[in-house]
């Protein structure tokens, strides 16, 4: 049924993708740019416009798949084990877990769902996408109190017409933004690098008739209502994430990029038990950035069920190698002479089990013997997961996947930086910090002022064009050596 879905609707949207993607491609060569042009597909990798236009439906989650990229590419320079990547812009926020630098891979998705953060009410699509949680939490986000006297936030978005009522563009509703703006965490004289003046008595306005009002809160409080939960909606759901994956997220390094994300980092990193948090250059496009550092890949993926107590060796290495021959035939073209990387997966599980684990399958002549190899991978992978293994419990192979990309770049490693004084404080800001539960002044720090080895304490404000880092008063910020802003919680 999901094949069959998914088929149905990439030749729903091909005839207007590919004409986008064509006059994309003429535009460009009126306009004298000769260089390639590559897309990101769902799954984290490149592929040409021909490709693209063929099969669109792998497109579909290619936005979020560019900042997963990105945290995989920190994680290798800063040589961490366990990441998770937290990554909010205006709609939505996304939460990713990467483990030995590679993002969680699946190959089911929901498209179109009739409520946005419930599974089972969408169209299901048979893609390769990065695994990640996705809820309704971002800047657009609407606030409101609920027929239960609750403060709930989202998941429907102001978006970016009207946007939230401190744009000024005719918005009614109160969203995270005004929230945001109203506790100091934005500078309403320097959004957008100062390019969009806000209108922060609007948002306070707004944010007291429909918070306020209602539950009998005065000053900075409404707002301060709306982050909270927010925060708390974001930390229940890396939460579960992590836990169905079999994952402690306590014992990761959070890494925060979006417009979004570096302003409520702290608090969420509190709430999860995070102790580290990376902020990377250029935050708040962090997804643009991850897709200039994508491989240029292609993932083939086709059912066969293989007894893995009784491997026929012969019927798998004739299906890996059309497999293989299929995806070398889309990547190599733009590869020129640079010789491809080839990745084997197969999903596994105990027979008559509904839900499979991926197993990494060696890239050679597989023979017999690989069978009981590959059981052995899946038991240890199975008990990692659920905490056991299912004695005398024969396994199965039922979906392989082969993975043609090209060669990855080695990552500069990140080094100790040598300690550097503080540069002066650029203003001060008065900013609601959740861990003091109170209101206090901040100095504003301008990210480009501070080089590497420098080092302040919270509360503290480190500004930039498209974002603020706001470091909690349990927080030290200091910059590695690649110029990356590190976060460290206070015991």
């Amino acid at each position: 049924y999901e094949r069959f879905s998914t088929t149905v609707d990439n030749a729903y949207v091909r005839p207007l993708m590919a004409s986008y993607l064509y006059r994309l491609r003429d535009q460009l060569k009126e306009m004298r740019l000769s260089a390639p042009l590559f897309l990101m597909m769902s799954g984290g990798g490149l592929t040409t416009l021909e490709t693209a236009a063929r099969f669109p439906i792998r497109l579909v989650e290619s936005g979020p798949a560019g900042g997963a990229i990105l945290a995989a590419q920190i994680a290798a320079e800063c040589s961490l084990p366990n990441v998770v990547s937290f990554d909010m812009g205006g709609t939505t926020a996304k939460i990713c877990l990467l483990t030995d630098g590679e993002p969680e891979r699946a190959r089911k998705f929901e498209i179109a769902r009739a409520y946005r953060d419930m599974k089972g009410s969408g169209i299901p699509v048979r893609i390769p996408v990065i695994e990640m949680v996705e809820i309704g939490a971002g800047g657009g986000s609407i606030a409101r109190v609920d027929k239960l006297s609750r403060i709930t936030v989202g998941p429907d978005s102001a978006g970016s017409t009207p946007g939230p009522i401190c744009y000024g563009r005719g918005g009614v509703e109160p969203a995270v933004t005004d929230a945001n703006l109203t506790l100091g965490k934005i500078d309403p004289a320097y959004f957008a690098g100062g390019k969009i003046a806000l209108d922060e008595a609007a948002a306070k306005a707004a944010l007291q008739k429909n918070i306020g009002d209602k539950l009998g809160l005065k000053d900075f409080w409404p707002a301060a209502g709306v982050t909270e939960i927010v925060e708390e909606n974001m930390a229940n759901a890396a939460r579960v994430h992590a836990i169905e994956r079999g994952h402690d997220i306590a014992q990761c390094t959070m890494i925060a990029f979006g417009g979004g994300a570096p302003l409520h980092a702290c608090r969420l990193a509190e709430k999860v038990g995070v102790d580290s948090i990376i902020v990377p250059r250029g935050a708040g496009v962090g997804s643009a950035i991850g897709f200039l550092r994508a491989p240029v890949a292609y993932e083939i993926t086709r059912s066969a069920v293989v007894s893995l107590e009784d491997f026929n060796a012969a019927r798998v290495n004739e299906l890996l190698a059309s497999m293989t021959a299929d995806a070398r035939a889309v990547v190599e073209p733009a590869l020129g002479r640079t010789k491809p990387v080839i990745q084997i997966i197969a999903d596994c599980r105990y027979i008559g089990q509904g839900h499979e684990i991926r197993v990494s399958v060696p890239v050679k002549k597989l023979a017999k013997a690989d069978g009981a190899k590959l059981k052995a991978e899946f038991e240890r992978l199975y008990e990692q997961v659920y905490g056991l293994r299912i004695p005398n419990q024969e396994a199965e192979a039922i979906t392989w996947s082969v993975t043609v990309s090209s060669q990855a770049v080695s990552p500069k490693r990140a080094a100790k930086a040598t300690k550097k004084p503080a540069p002066k404080p650029r203003s001060k800001r008065t900013i609601y910090d959740p861990a003091l539960g109170k209101q206090v002044s901040a100095p504003v720090y301008w990210r480009f002022d501070m080089k590497p080895g420098s080092a302040i304490k919270g509360p503290a404000i480190i500004a930039e064009d498209e974002t603020s880092t706001i470091v909690g008063a349990n927080f030290d910020a200091s910059v590695n050596s690649l110029g990356y802003i590190v976060l460290e919680r206070r015991r």
